[in-house]
């Protein structure tokens, strides 16, 4: 196999298993972040969409928080349960 044939293969299949929500969103933003508006309503509906965006990261932020908050908690209780039998 070639060092190009490997590259490529690493790109096309590249971390598949790792893709979350902060990959899609930077994904979106990287795409929207290359639209060049032609006019002044696309421009405010580009701005719109990194708003959008923007809510979303963080949104996404407060949901893996508080899902690795619940999940400290599920330990917590399956430890107790378990010294408890």
């Amino acid at each position: 196999m070639s060092l190009n044939h490997n590259w490529e293969s690493f790109l096309l299949n590249e971390n598949l298993d790792d893709k979350n929500i902060f990959t899609y969103l930077q994904g979106l933003q990287e795409f929207v972040s290359t639209i060049k508006p032609r006019s002044l309503t696309e421009e405010r509906r580009i701005q719109l969409a990194k708003e959008y965006l923007r809510e979303g990261r963080r949104s996404a932020r407060k949901m893996q928080n508080q899902l690795e908050i619940l999940q400290e908690r599920l330990t917590v209780l399956e430890e107790s349960l378990n010294e408890s039998s």
